[in-house]
């Protein structure tokens, strides 16, 4: 899975890449709220990789029929008409909000001596990126949700959460973890849900949960997009102007037609669940990569002709290795800069989903923040 996967690297459960925890995780030691970084760009910036960490499935996590789950009404919306609530609005068009508690942030807060401090602190710790919820702790995650999206509306600017709980996550590599089981995740999702608010949001649903499924036998596979599904379903009804996006693996995986199937069957290509796909989390693809893959894949997939796509350009810089190395690639740099206003047609935002300077595992501690590794993207 190395070689393709998006590798979403994960310390612990998930302790890098901007994460939203309440405790426990590998690389700190106190209760943090969530996460969110960003990366400068000096030069146009690259995207940030993140290795995905999920166990394989366990046979307790045994479903009833996907179409059952399908079928599962989601949860009840606190406002406005059904037909509002599944109409795709225009793309987000105001700013990006940078979480105020990252590990970037934190660095720079305790090192202010150090020779790398200004560069890592202009180019990264000063740029919005994404807050991850990698934890399966049912009993805080609306606040933990809410503390963000609540953030970002009393700035007038828009949260991008990464829910990060599907059972079987990262096929039993580096990230796994999750919840316990589909039926735990869905009452999860709806606990997230309730946390976001009225305001616009951004959620990257669930990396690798839809490119990496090959590891599942095929009733787990299809249980797995059922549930997705309808994770979908349950955010865009709790905030009709919550923006759902949908995985699509990057540019040097999956075929777009075979990546296409997949996420139709994982409501994808249904507007009552989908705003359409991400790629690239990361990875370090280019950007001229992903949005033709993007294009590709929103073309086989169908659906409105509004869906669209949203690319991780956080370490992409400089492109993927040419040895397909995915651990902390030397050679690296800084993406675009994160932004709501691309200018190119159905891509609707560059985001930095993994915060650069978060290790793959081979710099340091996986998911945990490497200066060193950061001064190297950011100087690059």
């Amino acid at each position: 899975m190395v070689a393709a996967a998006s590798v979403v690297v994960v310390a612990g459960v998930v302790a890098g890449t901007l994460s939203a925890f309440d405790g426990g995780r590998r690389g700190s030691d106190r209760a943090r709220s969530p996460e969110v970084t960003a990366s400068p760009r000096p030069a146009p910036l690259p995207a940030v990789p993140s290795p995905s960490l999920s166990p394989s499935p366990s046979p307790s996590a045994a479903r009833s029929s996907a179409s059952a789950r399908a079928g599962a009404p989601p949860s009840p919306s606190p406002s406005g008409s059904r037909a509002v609530r599944h109409q795709r609005g225009a793309p987000a068009a105001g700013r990006l909000y940078r979480h105020p508690d990252s590990q970037v942030l934190d660095w720079v807060r305790a090192h202010p001596g150090d020779p790398r401090h200004a560069v890592i602190a202009s180019r990264i710790a000063e740029q919005p990126a994404a807050v991850w919820f990698a934890e399966y702790a049912p009993g805080t995650i609306t606040a933990r949700v809410a503390a963000v999206t609540s953030g970002g509306a009393a700035q007038g600017r828009v949260p991008v959460l990464v829910p990060y709980a599907i059972p079987g996550r990262d096929c039993g590599g580096h990230s796994q973890g999750g919840a316990p089981d589909l039926d735990a995740y869905d009452a999860w999702i709806d606990r997230f849900a309730a946390g976001l608010g009225s305001g616009e949001v951004i959620v990257v649903l669930e990396p690798d949960s839809v490119a990496q499924a090959e590891c599942l036998p095929a009733g787990a596979r299809a249980d797995r997009f059922a549930s997705l599904a309808r994770a979908g379903r349950v955010l865009k009804d709790a905030n009709p102007r919550a923006r759902v996006y949908f995985d699509a693996g990057h540019s040097g995986w999956n075929a777009p037609g075979r990546q296409a199937a997949w996420l139709r069957q994982a409501g994808a290509a249904s507007p009552a669940s989908s705003d359409g796909i991400f790629s690239n989390v990361s990875n370090f693809h280019t950007t001229a990569d992903e949005i033709a893959y993007d294009r590709r894949v929103l073309a086989a997939l169908g659906g409105p002709a509004g869906l669209g796509a949203v690319i991780d350009t956080s370490r992409n810089g400089n492109g993927a290795p040419a040895d397909g190395e995915w651990c902390d690639p030397a050679g690296r740099r800084l993406g675009r800069t994160p932004t709501l206003t691309t200018g190119e047609p159905r891509i609707d935002a560059y985001l930095w989903v993994k915060l650069p300077g978060e290790s793959d595992g081979c710099k340091g501690r996986p998911g945990t923040f490497t200066a060193s590794y950061a001064y190297d993207l950011a100087s690059s």
